[in-house]
């Protein structure tokens, strides 16, 4: 039995997740992000994460020229960053205002976002439509604050204690 790409999509809203930008820079292509909701950590030691990108995203050119990448982990109240680096704007216009510096792999950081992981790229794998990109963490800035979630297809923030 095959699963249809409607059903598939639809069953995964069921899962909660915190939204990322990941971001990157290039000679080639300047600075680059987009907003990716499939992120994990793979390994503590050595700190490891993966993101997922789809192979038709620009962004992805960046990861495979500066072999860098950041994972910015959204605070709650940051659902206009997460729309902005969502796409559909070039990326000039997705850092507009977005204030961010460069870690120490170059990538961007986003200053205002809960965590920031600078990672170098150790790892590519193909999966269907997109890549999975395996980082070791450099770098890590942490800030205090909630996460921003996404469930059902809209932001969700955690609810008070």
């Amino acid at each position: 039995m095959t699963v249809s790409v409607d059903e598939f999509k639809n069953a995964l809203q069921l899962w909660a997740s915190g939204v990322t930008v990941v971001t990157t820079q290039s000679e080639k292509f300047g600075v680059q992000g987009m907003t990716v909701t499939a992120f994990s950590s793979v390994s503590v030691n050595p700190p490891q994460v993966l993101v997922c990108i789809n192979d038709a995203a620009d962004t992805g050119d960046g990861i495979d020229e500066s072999q860098c990448f950041a994972v910015n982990i959204l605070m709650a109240g940051q659902e206009s960053t997460s729309n902005q680096f969502a796409g559909g704007s070039s990326q000039e216009q997705r850092f507009e205002n977005a204030g961010w510096s460069a870690g120490i792999t170059g990538a961007p950081l986003l200053n205002n976002s809960l965590m920031s992981l600078d990672c170098k790229v150790v790892e590519k794998v193909r999966a269907g439509t997109h890549w999975i990109i395996i980082g070791e963490v450099q770098a890590v800035e942490c800030r205090s604050g909630e996460p921003l979630l996404y469930y059902r297809g809209a932001y969700r923030q955690i609810a008070g204690d």
